[in-house]
Order: C-alpha cells, then sequence, then structure tokens
C-alpha cells in the first residue's frame, strides 16, 4: 500500500509541478509556435529534440525510483523514507531539475523561441536557490551522515562521469 500511495503522489505531482514548469509555462509562452531566430537553426533543432527526450526520460526514470525505492514522492509534502542514490543519482544529486532543465533548454532550441532559453535560466536560479537554502538543509536534517556522505561524493548540477 505504501507503494501505491507513493504511485499515485508522486503522478499527481508529476503532472502539477514539472507538467507546469516544463510544459504549460512553455507552450503559454510560446504556444509551442516554431520560429527560427537565425539562418541555419535547424542543426539546434536536433539538439534541442535529443535535450527533450532526455529530459522526459531521465524525469520519469528519477519519479519511478523515488517510489519504487525511497517509498516517497518527489514533493515536499510527502518525502521518501529512503534516501534515493542509485541510478542517476550515483552522477547527479539533482537529476529531476537538471531534466526539467534540459527540457525546457530543449523546447527553446527545438521550436527557435528564445523567451524560453531566459525562462530556463530563472528555473536555474530558483532552483538553485531552493536546493541550497531548503532542500539541502532539510536532506541534511532528515538523513543525517548518510546525506553528508553522498552529498561529498555525488556534485549537485553537473554529472561526474560513470566509473
Amino acid at each position: 500500500m505504501p507503494q501505491l500511495r507513493a504511485a499515485l503522489g508522486s503522478l499527481v505531482f508529476l503532472v502539477v509541478a514539472p507538467g507546469v514548469v516544463a510544459g504549460l509555462i512553455p507552450w503559454w509562452l510560446t504556444r509551442w509556435e516554431v520560429e527560427e531566430p537565425f539562418a541555419f537553426w535547424a542543426p539546434l533543432r536536433v539538439v534541442g529534440i535529443a535535450l527533450i527526450v532526455v529530459g522526459v526520460l531521465a524525469l520519469l526514470d528519477s519519479f519511478r525510483r523515488f517510489v519504487v525505492e525511497g517509498l516517497g514522492t518527489p514533493a515536499p509534502v510527502a518525502p521518501t523514507e529512503e534516501l534515493v542514490v542509485s541510478g542517476l543519482y550515483r552522477y547527479v544529486r539533482n537529476p529531476m531539475y537538471v531534466a526539467v532543465a534540459a527540457t525546457i533548454f530543449g523546447q527553446a532550441l527545438a521550436l527557435g523561441q528564445l523567451i524560453l532559453l531566459a525562462y530556463g535560466a530563472v528555473f536555474v536560479a530558483v532552483v538553485a536557490a531552493f536546493v541550497h537554502w531548503y532542500e539541502g538543509p532539510t536532506l541534511a536534517r532528515t538523513y543525517g551522515e548518510q546525506y553528508e556522505t553522498y552529498r561529498r561524493s555525488v556534485p549537485a548540477w553537473l554529472p561526474r562521469r560513470p566509473r
């Protein structure tokens, strides 16, 4: 039952948080209209599509790990019972935020919508502040030395190379 509750809570949070931040707001800003801000933009569209695909897959995998391994959700109101350190979390402490940023920047490139580059930068700044001032200290209080060991060995934002 805890896993079912975690799965339902995670699904709701997926729609409400990343769904709004990486879906609804970019649509609202651009109506997903394709533009060509500069000549020869086409190769950047391919990079953008790749970023979107990788971002969505990484986000879904991270959410799955919170349910299956952490027995909780990414939502601060229903956190995991266990610290999740497997999968992409072995390489970067914040794969969900990195995945959402990749999806936003991917849309900017795929659509040729420069406003999404600015929006993505604002997203990154807000998330970095949230992690620094709230999430990191909360995880340190909740998981103690386990989190501190993890924090010392895994970078926050730029993934380390697989060993």
